[in-house]
This record gives structure tokens, sequence and C-alpha cells, in this order.
């Protein structure tokens, strides 16, 4: 009999994990249950399965962003601010100098240039800055990787070209939304 009062611990469900640290002005994502025995509603209709949707509302992916956070020391966000302060700086530098290899038409600059911006974005979840710059990274090498072609050295010119316009306006956004965030969270940026 011993057995049988022991298989009603067993086959009780554990309770769910807590939460990973939130941001307190997002929606808390949707964890997957422990295990099949335990599902639980999701909190809102977010896809667990697939995560791209909100990075397509908001410049920066949420995933990624919370993980940075994580990094910070309890009741600061000195050290991830650190991170998109640096960013910034890079970015504008960055930019800068795809403006001067357009002007040269130096695509393997170009190439370079979006190879470096599109790491830095993927690190702080500025996911619309790092997939056009992978664009350019691969114009840049005389490929046009959605479509499965080489392109001419005047094609991927002109391509840039507009993709630059394009992924400044992305990282214009991204800015936008994480000095918001930051002030959001009393920690605002010094504007020059």
């Amino acid at each position: 009999m011993a057995s049988d009062e022991a298989t009603p611990a067993v086959s009780a469900p554990p309770p769910p994990p807590p939460p990973i640290k939130p941001s307190p002005n997002e929606p808390v994502k949707d964890a997957k249950p422990e295990s099949p025995g335990t599902p639980r509603p999701p909190p809102e209709a977010v896809s667990e399965a697939d995560p791209v949707p909100a990075s397509d509302s908001k410049p920066i992916n949420l995933e990624i962003f919370d993980q940075i956070l994580e990094l910070d020391e309890e009741g600061t966000h000195d050290f991830s601010k650190e991170m998109v302060v640096a960013y910034f700086s890079q970015a504008g530098t960055t930019f800068k100098d795809m403006d001067d290899a357009l002007a040269e038409k130096k695509l393997p600059k170009l190439s370079e240039l979006g190879h470096f911006l599109k790491g830095s974005s993927a690190a702080l979840g500025i996911s619309k800055v790092q997939a056009a710059c992978e664009k350019m990274q691969h114009y840049g090498e005389l490929r046009d990787e959605e479509a499965g072609k080489d392109l001419s050295p005047k094609n991927a010119l002109e391509k840039i070209e507009a993709l630059l316009v394009e992924v400044k306006a992305e990282y214009a956004q991204a800015e936008t939304w994480l000095k918001k965030w930051y002030k959001d969270h009393n920690e605002s940026f010094d504007e020059p």
C-alpha cells in the first residue's frame, strides 16, 4: 500500500517555474511548460513558437534585449545602457564610413561595414538593422541572396544606396525606442 500513497505525490505536476526577470513595461514572454502535463494558458495572444512577430512590431527583439538586461546589477541598468551608448557611437561612425565607401564605390568596404554593424545590431536585438546590414554585406560581395543571383557592381551599388536609406531609418526607430525605454526606467540619455 505504501506505493499507492506515493503515486499521487509523483503524479502531481510541479509548480511552473518563476518567470525570467521581465522588463516592467513590457509584456511577459510566454514560457513553455516544463512538462506536457502542466499546460499554462498564454497571458496574451502571442505565439510562443515564433518570436518574430514581436520584432516586426517593434524595432527591438525583446527576447534578446531582455537577455542583455539580465546582465545588469539589481536595481540599475548601467551595464546595458553602456552597451547601448557604445552601439549608438559605433553606428554613427559606421554610417559615416558607409556613406564614404558608397561615394567611393568601394563594395568590399561596404560589405565589411555591413558585416560589422550586423553583428553589433544582433548583440542588442536590433533585428531590422541586423537584417538590412546582412543584405548590404551580401550586396557588397555582388550577391543578392534573396533572389539567389549574382549582381553587377553597378546594380549592387544601386541596391546599397537604397538600402542605406532604409537601414538609417530602421536605426533611428531603434534608437528612439531604446532611449524611451531607458527614460521610462529612469535612465535618461544626455543629449548633446
